[in-house]
């Protein structure tokens, strides 16, 4: 079973993708993919469900972002060292950590939309500045 959340972007729906690959409605039994549903008590609630027993989710609609409700996104930077060499630095000692908009979190088919503000090259930031 793997829990996704479906529909228009802003309107999405709780949804889990059965082990025969069917979507299924959540919505009866979740209000939405976020913390209290990702929850230890709530996970096991959802595992005792019979998948078949949801209704099927017609057509293919458009699957958003994994989980609802996110309050902050933290980022790891050059955690690999191809990523840092196509950035043409030396791969960290530390994990470089940075935080994101909630807002940069999109479905796995969705455009990603860059704000005109940061379109340009911006100078890389330095806590000597």
């Amino acid at each position: 079973m793997r829990l996704v959340r479906y529909g228009r972007s802003g309107k999405e729906k709780p949804g889990l993708i059965d082990r025969a690959g069917k979507l299924r409605d959540l919505s009866e039994i979740v209000a939405d993919i976020d913390t209290d549903t990702l929850g230890q008590r709530a996970l096991a609630r959802l595992a005792r469900l019979k998948p078949e027993s949801l209704p099927a989710v017609r057509g293919t609609p458009r699957l958003g972002p994994c989980v609802a409700k996110v309050g902050n996104f933290i980022a790891v930077g050059l955690n690999y060292a191809d990523h840092a060499a196509e950035s043409g630095q030396a791969v960290p000692k530390e994990p470089v950590l940075f935080n994101k908009a909630p807002s940069c979190i999109v479905g796995p088919n969705d455009d990603v939309v860059i704000p005109k503000a940061r379109r340009r090259p911006i100078g890389r930031w330095s806590s000597q500045s």
